[in-house]
């Protein structure tokens, strides 16, 4: 028998005899019991997440560093649905811009859809409008793309196991006229001001996305994507910094979990602090690891000073791999502003040095920054 809780919705009868969830509008009411306990998890979340923004603002060049960041969320969030794709996919995918493999796109378009969002976000608020294009970004001419996308649903879905019917649902999201409803209050939410921590807001607002599930396709990636835009929105996050989806992918069982005790319990409280704890754990992880990545390149650049006669361009060169580790000899010519021929021995003296390698069996010739992918794939 389905249960559900006042305090998050409420299980109402459909005309073709199923249950469809109703979600109440944000924030929760009784208001969110805020002990010692989460606020202190919450004062560290947010100080972790604001040393790892700085950290990242320290890097010689960030935005290229964040690139690799970027690709690294797409594909875990990807994967989370059951893309089966490597992060090497992804940057070689990168040399030639075709693919036939339905996992790889997904992946370049998440990447696409959260680049598109945050240049939109400059001049355009986040809003049900905004998260319609982003979502059309998202799915097109991948294995979603006949589930209109860019539209929100006009028939009824559910989660379940694959290929499970309706009867058979493990949850089902309101119907389209439902949806809609709770859309409009989820938007009011967004833009009301509120006394929540805008942390704790990001996490309330991700929870009720996930359950009006507004979308035929594509609702756990959008969701995530979310985290970031509304983090970058608020002006917390300066850049697309913070990939919960490790969190999540690690954490599955649990984020699932999490969701349906809301549904079932009203359990806010523990949602929020299951999310709070990903934000604190994931930008402890990611400060330790630039830490790392940026003796990596130290160590390298004194490997390369003290190798090459004219370090210059090599100097460069590894902060751009640092956001494409997977390149050909044309694009870094063009990066540098050199010869084809120049380029071609620069690749070959810092292979000589084992700062890269020489990927085989790959046309054009392709070339590795190994060691600093290794770090950079962790957990996927």
């Amino acid at each position: 028998m389905l249960k559900s809780h006042p305090r998050a919705g409420v299980y109402l009868p459909q005309p073709t005899g199923y249950k469809a969830f109703i979600p109440k509008a944000l924030p929760p009411y009784p208001s969110l019991r805020i002990d010692s306990q989460l606020l202190n998890l919450l004062t560290d979340a947010y100080g972790a997440l604001c040393k790892l923004d700085a950290k990242t603002d320290n890097l010689p060049n960030p935005d290229l560093f964040v690139a690799s960041f970027v690709n690294k969320e797409a594909l875990l969030s990807s994967q989370i649905e059951g893309t089966q794709a490597s992060l090497e996919d992804v940057f070689a995918f990168d040399l030639n811009r075709t693919s036939d493999s339905f996992d790889i796109l997904e992946v370049i378009n998440y990447v696409k859809a959260l680049n598109y969002g945050l240049e939109r976000l400059d001049s355009f608020p986040l809003s049900l409008r905004l998260i319609r294009e982003i979502h059309k970004r998202l799915i097109s001419g991948t294995r979603g793309t006949t589930k209109t996308p860019g539209e929100f649903r006009r028939s009824q879905n559910w989660i379940g196991q694959e290929n499970a019917a309706l009867n058979q649902a493990t949850f089902v999201p309101p119907p389209p006229d439902e949806m809609m409803n709770a859309l409009s209050k989820w938007e009011r939410y967004l833009h009301a001001n509120t006394e929540e921590h805008p942390l704790i807001k990001c996490g309330l607002m991700h929870a009720q996305f996930e359950t009006i599930h507004p979308f035929l396709d594509g609702n756990g990636r959008l969701g995530r994507l979310l985290i970031t835009f509304f983090l970058c929105h608020e002006g917390i996050l300066a850049r697309p910094t913070l990939y919960l989806s490790l969190y999540f992918k690690l954490n599955r069982n649990e984020y699932y979990q999490k969701l349906n005790a809301i549904r079932h319990e009203g359990d806010w409280e523990g949602w929020v602090s299951f999310f709070l704890e990903g934000i604190k754990e994931v930008s402890l992880e990611s400060i330790a690891l630039i830490s790392r990545i940026q003796k990596l390149l130290d160590s390298h650049k004194q490997v390369i000073g003290k190798s090459l006669k004219h370090p210059s361009r090599a100097l460069r060169l590894i902060d751009y791999l640092a956001g494409k580790p997977i390149v050909t000899i044309l694009q870094v010519a063009d990066f540098l502003g050199i010869t084809h021929p120049t380029a071609s021995k620069l690749l070959r003296e810092l292979v000589n040095i084992r700062v890269v390698e020489l990927m085989r069996r790959k046309r054009p010739k392709t070339f590795i920054y190994k060691d600093y992918l290794n770090l950079i794939k962790e957990g996927t």
